[in-house]
């Protein structure tokens, strides 16, 4: 086998496991595969973003023993690399996006549930009084003993009705509250591997427009070396 087939195949059997691992992880696909699937995505970018730097470096070391045709596979090699980590990016910013939405969502939640707490509360003193009253009606109207005795035991039980809703909210809330951190800490980490994710999609579009620089000094430097022969 010949240096010009050896390099090729060097080169060719990095990109073929890359563009593998974006397809099974869906980079470019909406959402970038959940939350789940987010390390992944960062994992495919920084692996892109590292090929297109072997190819780089390869190309560079070609020098001499591979011919112009090749600098070209090379470059072109790098591009799509770039190509791949620029696929990831968008998958992540989209994750991104999505958390802020639930966040919103979860954040109407929570203060729909506080406004109807507060309400309750209101209810709950405002029967609670009722059922003083009443007692106070028992001691001062003898005559009416049983009416007020009954008008005390309704407001009892309404307060407990009450009561028992105030605490089911509660834990409505408690929930959502729960569900709001649960999301932020998800957005917060997103966030960091987004940045992570961006530096190597940045890292990955400079390779492979120094390896396109590159080829084209090359192209330039053989069709002069052409013409002087």
């Amino acid at each position: 086998m010949n240096m010009l087939s050896y390099t090729v195949i060097l080169l060719f059997v990095p990109y073929a496991i890359c563009a593998t691992e974006c397809s099974r992880v869906g980079v470019g696909s909406a959402g970038g595969g959940g939350v789940a699937g987010k390390m992944q995505a960062s994992n495919v970018a920084m692996k892109a973003a590292q090929e297109a730097k072997a190819a780089e470096d390869a190309q560079q070391q070609a020098g001499q023993q591979a011919a112009h045709q090749v600098k070209e596979q090379l470059a072109e090699k790098a591009m799509e690399a770039a190509k791949a980590a620029e696929a990831a990016l968008q998958g992540k910013e989209a994750l991104v996006e999505q958390l802020k939405d639930e966040m919103k969502e979860a954040e109407v939640v929570v203060n729909e549930e506080q406004q109807s707490l507060q309400q309750l509360q209101q209810t709950v003193q405002a029967a609670g009084k009722a059922a003083q009253q009443a007692q106070a009606n028992v001691k001062l109207l003898q005559t009416s003993l049983q009416l007020a005795q009954g008008d005390a035991q309704n407001a009892q039980q309404a307060m407990e009705g009450d009561n028992q809703q105030v605490q089911e909210k509660e834990g409505l809330l408690d929930a959502a509250k729960q569900r709001m951190e649960q999301l932020s800490s998800e957005l917060k980490e997103s966030k960091s591997d987004l940045a992570k994710t961006k530096d190597a999609a940045k890292k990955a579009e400079q390779a492979a427009s120094e390896a396109k620089q590159n080829a084209n000094r090359n192209r330039r430097r053989a069709g002069k070396q052409k013409k002087r022969k």
